[in-house]
């Protein structure tokens, strides 16, 4: 069996289909950090949420409502899942790239 562009195959020889990190619901989202730290590949990152709902970073002058995770490099993302699995509050949207 050949891969194609959106269809990998495991180890066995299987087709597995990526299923990319495309957003985070920064409603949802609870900064908990579980997903960072499954992930490998620095794809997301901690940012603070103001009160107007603007995403800072953390040593900002601006006064921090709350902390969420944000998808910071997507372009790293292999697709293999492991933070949605983790993630207490199911906040993450994958699908293919």
């Amino acid at each position: 069996m050949e891969a194609t562009a959106s269809q990998a195959l495991t180890r066995g020889g299987k087709a597995w289909n990526p299923s990319y990190l495309l957003s985070i619901d920064g409603e949802t989202c609870i900064g908990c950090g579980r997903c960072f730290k499954v992930c490998g590949q620095s794809v997301m990152e901690l940012r603070g949420m103001t009160e107007d709902g603007e995403l800072v970073e953390l040593d900002s002058d601006e006064e921090i409502e709350r902390k969420i995770m944000s998808v910071s490099s997507p372009e790293l993302c292999i697709g293999c899942a492991a933070c949605g699995r983790v993630c207490p509050k199911g906040c993450q949207t994958h699908g293919v790239a």
